[in-house]
């Protein structure tokens, strides 16, 4: 079976040129007459994939001397906890309710310390990034740059002054350039724009180390993580090593601000075409709009249901859209081809002319 275009919104699609790498090395890495799969993490052969990974992140994030890059385990999820466990030291933290992923980091920072609700767009079903008003003496200041779920984005960047600035970039990160000096700490799940799932990777600043609650487990404390290189247990050696290769292939495009102006593009093209059509209608604020998850709806279940399967029937797979909101939902992250997104709105164009 040919390959088909995979909209999922993680795990997604990977880039082509790195699943052949893999393919081709999954036998014998490097020589080495082993997969990765099986190096001790511990080796030389394997330390010497990992220190280049880093250096390849440090590169293509623009990442400053003082971060630390750390490749952790328990995806988002586990940072929900992780943060505030590193960082609430006692004080309060600003969170900003902008979807469903932002809300679940809430109530897991809420069982470490006091959380205010700097803002929410929760009563309007999440359609746009909220207005918000930080605490003068928060702790930290927590922003989740993209939701996936309902399609929306930060257009722009809090300045949150001398407060630490956190951001969950799970489904956005290396998909437009971010200035990472203007963030405490970043961290993003691997499954959507980087590597298989099982990784976490996280960007944290010097002076935000070293606050952990006695509590912390010690695989979530960020300054024992960067003593031990990320290796206070066996970290997930393959999936850092396909992060590598996906590094070295934006760097080999020309890096994030070449895959930026190509993920316009691909936006650009659906959002146009749902902007003048008279079947399909985008569910997010136009102002609002992600760029790697364009959620949409005809306004009749039956209708999405039938789209949904008819297009994976052209090969054009997982556009259904989440539980929560129903409807249809293009994940369209870096390695998502413009022909996967040329044939997507294509085939639109042939559904809306069936039913009119």
């Amino acid at each position: 079976m040919e390959r088909v275009y995979n909209f999922a919104p993680g795990p997604s699609t990977l880039p082509l040129p790195v699943l052949e790498k893999v393919q081709k090395e999954l036998l014998n890495c490097n020589g080495t007459g082993m997969s990765v799969m099986e190096m001790s993490h511990r080796s030389k052969m394997y330390l010497d994939i990992f220190n280049q990974v880093k250096a390849d992140f440090k590169a293509v994030m623009g990442i400053p001397d003082n971060y630390h890059i750390l490749f952790m385990q328990g995806g988002a999820t586990g940072m929900f906890a992780a943060v505030p466990m590193n960082l609430l030291d006692g004080g309060k933290a600003d969170y900003v309710d902008s979807g469903n992923f932002a809300h679940n980091a809430i109530v897991e920072a809420q069982k470490y310390g006091e959380v205010n609700v700097a803002g929410s767009s929760r009563d309007d079903a999440y359609t746009y990034i909220p207005d918000y008003t930080l605490s003068p003496d928060a702790k930290y200041v927590h922003i989740t740059t993209n939701n996936t779920i309902y399609g929306t984005r930060y257009t722009s960047i809090p300045d949150t002054g001398d407060i630490p600035l956190v951001a969950d970039m799970s489904s956005n990160i290396l998909s437009e350039v971010y200035d990472v000096s203007r963030f405490g700490l970043i961290y993003a799940g691997a499954q959507k724009n980087i590597a298989p799932a099982g990784l976490v990777i996280a960007i944290v600043r010097d002076d935000l180390l070293g606050h952990a609650m006695p509590i912390t487990p010690k695989v979530l404390d960020f300054k024992k993580m960067v003593d031990g290189d990320s290796m206070l247990n066996t970290p997930n050696c393959f999936g850092i090593y396909v992060a590598g290769l996906v590094f070295k292939w934006l760097l080999d495009l020309g890096g994030v601000s070449v895959m930026e102006e190509i993920n316009k593009k691909k936006a650009a093209m659906i959002y146009d075409f749902l902007d003048n059509s008279k079947l399909f209608k985008g569910t997010a604020v136009p102002e609002f709009r992600s760029r790697t998850n364009v959620t949409f709806v005809t306004g009749d279940k039956d209708l999405d249901a039938a789209f949904v399967k008819e297009a994976a029937e052209q090969g054009l797979v997982n556009l259904k859209g989440h539980r929560i909101v129903g409807g249809m939902r293009a994940s369209i992250y870096n390695a998502m081809p413009v022909e996967g997104v040329e044939a997507l709105v294509a085939f639109m164009k042939q559904f809306e002319a069936a039913h009119q």
